[in-house]
């Protein structure tokens, strides 16, 4: 082989090489677009499934706690006074019907357990979860309504009350741990006992009562109100025909 021919060879060799180095190049740079295009799907898939399960998805681990609320219940319930007519009330604190009905009654009520006319029943049920965007608005008012029986019942009433006054919406993120806890602070609850709303401590013992109270309880809706175990029927939102009722069963 004549030496022109040798050097047209090794120009030929050299750019076949160098077109096989481009080609694995692209390959490999196919390869990591794609790979990372994969991960991105998988991130927004991800990402839509927390959405999407919101309030589906558990709660901490300190919600796992089966600890029961001093002072509870067995079918769920806190109990305030000692009058002769049981007033039981089934309550969301994010169902705006349940804030119509106390800001209507509260009052009252409270009025009525001072006077010893009314054993006050308070049952803090958490199925609106799903319309606070995943915040799970509905069973941390709860839990930290339970933790208030628990710690501090002298201040349960006041704590109800200031919760649906400051109500958010339906539909929105509901209010902050800070935010509840000011509340909590505000309507005479111990700092120290509002601090303790963040460690879920009761969670699933709201969770336990809601399911009872749905599902043995006979429950379909909120705010229900039995007078000595039969459903009041008359106006939940006016002042005036709940009182009538309790003096009646007086």
């Amino acid at each position: 082989m004549g030496t022109q021919t040798r050097a047209v060879s090794r120009r030929v060799q050299s750019a076949r090489a160098e077109a096989q180095r481009r080609t694995r190049r692209r390959h490999r740079n196919v390869a990591v677009g794609g790979g990372i295009v994969i991960l991105a799907l998988l991130a927004a898939i991800g990402f839509v499934l927390v959405r999407a399960a919101g309030d589906e998805a558990p709660p901490p681990p300190a919600a796992q706690s089966t600890a029961v609320p001093a002072g509870a219940t067995a079918i769920g319930a806190f109990v305030v006074g000692t009058g002769p007519v049981t007033v039981a009330i089934y309550l969301d604190y994010l169902c705006p019907f349940c804030g119509k009905f106390e800001r209507a009654n509260s009052g009252e009520l409270e009025r009525l357990v001072a006077a010893g006319t009314v054993r006050l029943e308070l049952h803090p049920l958490a199925f609106l979860d799903k319309a606070s965007e995943g915040t799970r608005y509905s069973t941390r008012t709860a839990n930290a309504v339970a933790t208030v029986a628990d710690r501090a019942p002298a201040s349960l009433l006041a704590f109800n009350a200031a919760l649906f006054t400051q109500q958010p919406a339906e539909g929105g993120p509901g209010l902050t741990d800070a935010q509840i806890v000011s509340i909590a602070t505000g309507a005479g609850v111990p700092a120290d006992v509002a601090a303790t709303f963040t460690e879920r401590r009761f969670e699933h013992w709201v969770a336990a009562a809601t399911n009872r109270a749905f599902q043995s309880g006979g429950i379909t809706g909120t705010p229900t109100v039995h007078i000595n175990g039969k459903v009041f029927e008359g106006d939940l939102y006016k002042a005036g025909p709940l009182t009538a009722a309790i003096t009646a069963a007086s």
